[in-house]
């Protein structure tokens, strides 16, 4: 039997078990591959934009300048969510491209399996965290006396959510690398759209105010994370199984020097 030949580099192809799949980025038009990538990222964060601004809005309407104040607390541990979100999604993202390009099928679903993975845990401890010490975080980020209490109401909610938010937001540049950047369009939007539509419920609806907006986003990224996962079972250009899953040190260690950067950027801005 002999054995398959791989595709010519110049031929940018990514091959499974099964076919080889096209990869547009070494063929299609610059004007098409911006419609297709550029576009649904721009709208995506136009969306988390307008989404935050709104979120605002109900807090202060609903809790007034404390509510507000509040929010502004509880930044850090978003932000160190985000910086782990990009340190591991953006990392796994070239790390899998790049072994797909090279042509070594059999290891790139490792680096996505052992992100995601990665991307659970860390969440959780971070959560863990916030929820053991938050009296003693949210003074050390400066909460005044007057706005501790609803910064705890806040926060205390939103930590559920932080293992979610991680996901989501990795998870969306792993989509992308599959080649799917409507889809990781539709898992921001889709999040945000809930979201906003739930803080007008919970917050003006039921009268609920700090802790409605709280679990609203929960709510809201719970959803986008469940896409996620729906999407990786999904996988277009190889076929993810529970041994992808479980970490390997050596691909985390190189995904990790990849996504470094971009995980130090938005902690270094707190």
């Amino acid at each position: 039997m002999q054995p398959q030949e791989l595709p010519e580099r110049d031929e940018f192809c990514f091959m499974t078990a099964e076919k080889v799949i096209d990869n547009p980025l070494g063929k299609a038009p610059v004007g098409k591959l911006m419609r297709q990538f550029a576009v649904p990222s721009i709208i995506s964060m136009v969306v988390s934009s307008i989404y935050n601004m709104v979120d605002q809005l109900f807090i202060g309407q609903a809790v007034g300048t404390y509510g507000n104040a509040a929010t502004n607390i509880a930044f850090p541990l978003m932000m160190c969510c985000v910086g782990i979100a990009l340190l591991l999604g953006i990392g796994a993202s070239a790390a899998f491209n790049l072994k797909m390009g090279a042509g070594h099928i059999d290891k790139a679903p490792y680096y996505v399996g052992s992100a995601v993975t990665v991307m659970v845990l860390s969440g959780i401890v971070v959560m863990l965290i916030a929820e053991i010490w938050l009296t003693q975080l949210l003074t050390a980020f400066g909460s005044p006396a007057e706005v501790l209490p609803y910064a705890e109401q806040y926060v205390r909610i939103i930590a559920i959510g932080f293992p979610l938010q991680i996901l989501m937001s990795a998870g969306g540049h792993l989509i992308r690398a599959d080649g799917s950047p409507r889809m990781t369009m539709i898992v921001f939007m889709s999040g945000a759209i809930i979201n906003i539509f739930l803080d007008a419920l919970f917050v003006m609806g039921f009268g609920w105010k700090m802790e409605g907006a709280a679990w609203a986003t929960v709510i809201g990224q719970g959803f986008s994370a469940i896409l996620v996962i729906i999407y990786l079972f999904r996988f277009k250009t190889v076929k993810l199984k529970l041994k992808h899953f479980i970490p390997r040190w050596r691909e985390l260690l190189f995904l990790m020097s990849l996504g470094l950067s971009n995980g130090i950027t938005p902690v270094s801005v707190m």
